[in-house]
């Protein structure tokens, strides 16, 4: 899993959204960051455009609070939910900047020109990016944003999302370096039922608890990734003994990562990479 060991056991370090901390979300110039910093995985969002692309964008549509039209105008609160991505194309998508006007919840972040790509370009530029550098590739975590409101509306069907994203994969050979996740039971089905080796990641917000929510899905997958505050040590002790590994998300505050490390997880999901890279590196010090 990539190059980040703690005490020599793999940690799978992700970058959320790239490093959203750091640079604009779900952007080319945030996953190059985030290979910059270290991270094992590439974390990120997918939506589906009208002519069938995988586009990366955590909305369905084009979020008020960073993105602007092409003639540089703030998408407002009252429109963006009337410029779904459902309903451009792939080039159309690429008119809006969801990068220059950095984003308020995150100071650090540095404004740049970004667009919504589509995941095979990302993926082209990753590879050229880890030829030149000569880094370890990394893995992709890619979220299906699925719901059954949104069906037909905001995304396809969830057996078209994942027959798209699955093309993605095999067109660029990534069956074995993919992780895909969901919080939609429907969808992680859905690329089951096309093909059982995929490594399926069950996203978690609710306080069901772990056998509840496993017993909504027909198989066992591969990750179980719950919000940072629903991991405790039997949550960790139960999944493990399953064979099921744990990433938490989104884990900001080094603190936090330390204690949750200790308890035993096997990788966290961060908006700050640099922060996860710096406190691996502290750890393994110590030896």
């Amino acid at each position: 899993m990539g190059h980040n060991t703690i005490n020599g056991v793999p940690f799978d370090l992700q970058g959320h959204r790239g490093a959203r901390g750091l640079a604009p979300e779900n952007t080319i110039p945030a996953f190059l960051l985030a290979l910059d910093i270290g991270v094992t995985t590439l974390e990120m969002d997918a939506a589906i455009s009208r002519d069938g692309e995988v586009i990366l964008s955590h909305e369905p549509w084009f979020s008020a609070v960073t993105c602007s039209h092409a003639d540089g105008r703030p998408v407002t609160l009252d429109e963006e939910k009337s410029l779904l991505i459902y309903e451009m194309t792939a080039a159309e998508v690429a008119q809006f900047d969801c990068g220059l006007r950095g984003h308020p919840g995150f100071p650090d972040q540095k404004p740049m020109a970004a667009f919504k790509p589509r995941l095979k370009d990302v993926v082209d530029a990753v590879n050229a990016h880890v030829e030149q550098m000569g880094y370890t590739p990394p893995r992709y975590n890619i979220e299906i944003k699925s719901s059954p409101e949104g069906d037909s509306l905001f995304h396809p069907s969830v057996e078209e999302f994942a027959q798209r994203l699955y093309d993605v994969l095999t067109e660029k050979e990534l069956l074995q370096m993919a992780d895909v996740q969901s919080f939609d039971p429907r969808a992680l089905e859905a690329m089951h039922a096309l093909d059982s080796s995929v490594h399926l990641v069950w996203l978690i917000s609710n306080d069901e608890g772990f056998e509840a929510n496993l017993a909504k899905l027909s198989f066992l997958p591969a990750i179980y990734s719950p919000n940072v505050q629903l991991v405790d040590a039997v949550l960790v002790a139960n999944a493990h003994q399953k064979g099921v590994t744990v990433i938490p998300w989104t884990v900001n505050e080094p603190e936090k990562m330390k204690e949750l490390i200790a308890l035993g997880i096997d990788g966290l999901i961060t908006d700050y990479p640099d922060r996860g890279k710096a406190l691996i590196e502290e750890l393994n010090s110590r030896q």
